[in-house]
């Protein structure tokens, strides 16, 4: 990683071990903590991706990444140490970025 991951960039991390339901294997994830916390900081926060699309989850944003479809989990959003972080494969779009923004404001914002 160049300098420290950014905001809305998406990398492939590895998340395993896991226990029970948590979404597991190398995979990618959207990261979501602010950059300044990014740079300081030996953990980042990140949604999850997955190709196992669910369309009726209000849990789940449909988005394509790297030529694919899938869907950002904000059901499965998790802190992760940087180490867990491997190369960077895409980014959100400004208009995918804001409609995260606004699902965990709802889902854990109060």
């Amino acid at each position: 990683m160049a300098d420290f991951p950014h905001r809305y960039a998406i990398h492939f991390a590895d998340l395993n071990p896991t226990i029970g339901a948590e979404i597991h294997k190398v995979r990618p994830v959207v990261v979501v903590s602010q950059n300044e916390m990014n740079r300081f900081a030996g953990t980042v926060v990140v949604c999850p991706l997955t190709t196992s699309l669910h369309p009726g989850w209000r849990s789940r944003i449909q988005i394509e990444c790297a030529g694919r479809d899938a869907e950002i989990a904000v059901d499965q959003i998790r802190t992760i140490s940087k180490k867990r972080l491997r190369n960077r494969i895409d980014r959100l779009s400004p208009a995918v970025a804001a409609q995260l923004r606004r699902l965990i404001t709802e889902m854990y914002g109060g």
